[in-house]
C-alpha cells in the first residue's frame, strides 16, 4: 500500500500497522482453516476529509490487489482469498499524542446513506493489556504446539531447522486464548443461521482478559469465560440497560456500540453460554454417556472439531493400550489420563494396573 498506485493521503507509516487484536491469531492447523480472518488497524496520515473520505481513499488504494474479492464495509475494506481467510483492512486516524490512541471511520457507501462518523479507538493499548493479562503458560503451550507440529509431519525439537508450516509457531500460549477461540467457534455455530449483528469478538476477548487465571484447565477455562460474559449480560439486563463493555485501557471506546441492539438480542446470548457452561460442568462430573457427549460437543463446537479432538484421544488411548500403559477403575471402567482436553477428567478413581494385550476387537468406554 506504500507503492506508487497507492492513494491514500499521508501515506501508511509501516511502524503502526498491527494486528488489531493480539488475541485472535488465524487458526491453527488442528482447527478448521477456512473462514478465519486477520484484523489490520492502518493509521493515516495528512489532510482530514472525513470518515467517507478515509474509506474511499483505502478502498481506492487497495482496487487491483490480487485477492479472490474486495468489498467496502461500513469501518473497514475486506480482501477474500481462495483458501477462505479474509483481511479486514480499518482505517485510523490518531487524535492524541497517547500511542495509537484515535478514532476509525464508520460511513455507509452509496446515495441516501447516512452521515459518516468518527469512532474512538485503541486496538494497541488493548492488544498489549490483553496479552500481559495473558503470559505464556509454558507447560501448556509446550505441548499444544507440539501436537501441532506433529499433525504437520514435523518434530517439534526440529523445527527450528525444519521449514515451518503455515500458522504454526507457538502462536498458541495460553489456555485462556484457547478457550476464547472455542467459545468464539460457539458464537459462530449458534448463529450460522442469523442474518443480523452476532455478538463481536472483542467483546469475548476483552471478558477473556478480565477473566484470565493462568494455570487454570481447558474446560474450566471455557466455563469461566462463557459464564463471565452471561453473567455480565444477566446483570445488565436486571438493571434494565443493555450490556456495556469498555475498551479497559480507553474508556471513550465502546465495543458494544453495534451489538447488542435490544435485550431480545443479549438475553438470547445469555442462554446460549449459560447452555455451553451446564453441559461443560455435567461432562465433567461424568453424568454423561460417552456416545451423548460427542453428540452434543457437535452441536456446540461442530462436527470437524470434535471429530478431530475424538480421533486424536482414540488414538492415544490405541497406543496405550498396546503399550500396557492403560489401567481400569475398581469398577472395571477403562482408564487414562489423556482425556480429551475440551472435557477434562472424567473420572478422579485412581487407575487399577492393567496387563498388556493385543489391541482387538471394539474399545468400550464405561
Amino acid at each position: 500500500m506504500n507503492g506508487p498506485a497507492a492513494r491514500c493521503t499521508g501515506g501508511w507509516p509501516a511502524s503502526t500497522r498491527k494486528v488489531q487484536c493480539g488475541s485472535t491469531p488465524p487458526s491453527p492447523p488442528a482447527a478448521p482453516t477456512t473462514n478465519y480472518d486477520i484484523d489490520i488497524v492502518a493509521e493515516i496520515t495528512g489532510r482530514d476529509d472525513g470518515p467517507e473520505a478515509l474509506l474511499d481513499d483505502l478502498e481506492a488504494a487497495l482496487a487491483g490487489y490480487p485477492v479472490g474479492k474486495i468489498v467496502r464495509q461500513t469501518r473497514c475494506v475486506t480482501l477474500y482469498y481462495a483458501d477462505g481467510m479474509h483481511l479486514d483492512v480499518t482505517p485510523a486516524r490518531r487524535t492524541a499524542l497517547k500511542e495509537k490512541e484515535g478514532v476509525i471511520a464508520h460511513a455507509k457507501k452509496g446515495a441516501g446513506a447516512p452521515p459518516g462518523r468518527y469512532v474512538p479507538m485503541n486496538a494497541y493499548a488493548f492488544g498489549d493489556w490483553y496479552t500481559a493479562r495473558t503470559p505464556t503458560e509454558e507447560r501448556f503451550a509446550k505441548a499444544l504446539n507440539e501436537r501441532l507440529y506433529a499433525q504437520a509431519g514435523i518434530a517439534f525439537a526440529d523445527a527450528d531447522v525444519h521449514d515451518v508450516p503455515d500458522q504454526t509457531p507457538l502462536i498458541i500460549k495460553s489456555v485462556t486464548t484457547v478457550a476464547l477461540q472455542l467459545l468464539k467457534r460457539h458464537r459462530n455455530i449458534a448463529y450460522a443461521d442469523e442474518t443480523g449483528r452476532v455478538p463481536p469478538s472483542i467483546v469475548l476477548s476483552c471478558h477473556a482478559g478480565h477473566a484470565a487465571q493462568p494455570g487454570m484447565g481447558l474446560a474450566d477455562m471455557v466455563i469461566r469465560q462463557a459464564r463471565w460474559t452471561a453473567r455480565a449480560i444477566d446483570e445488565a439486563t436486571r438493571q434494565g440497560r443493555l450490556l456495556s463493555v469498555p475498551n479497559p485501557e480507553f474508556s471513550a471506546e465502546r465495543f458494544t456500540d453495534r451489538w447488542p441492539e435490544n435485550q431480545t438480542q443479549q438475553q438470547g446470548y445469555a442462554r446460549h453460554l449459560h447452555t455451553l457452561a451446564n453441559g461443560l460442568e455435567a461432562a465433567q462430573r461424568g453424568n454423561v454417556q460417552l456416545e451423548d457427549l460427542q453428540a452434543w460437543l457437535r452441536v456446540q463446537f461442530g462436527e470437524r472439531v470434535v471429530t478431530r479432538s475424538v480421533k486424536a484421544f482414540n488414538e492415544r488411548l490405541g497406543r496405550q493400550v498396546k503399550a500396557g500403559q492403560h489401567g481400569y477403575t475398581p469398577k472395571g471402567g477403562l482408564f487414562t489420563p489423556a482425556a480429551p482436553a475440551i472435557i477434562g477428567s472424567l473420572s478422579s478413581l485412581a487407575p487399577v494396573a492393567a496387563r498388556a494385550h493385543t489391541n482387538m476387537g471394539e474399545r468400550r468406554f464405561s
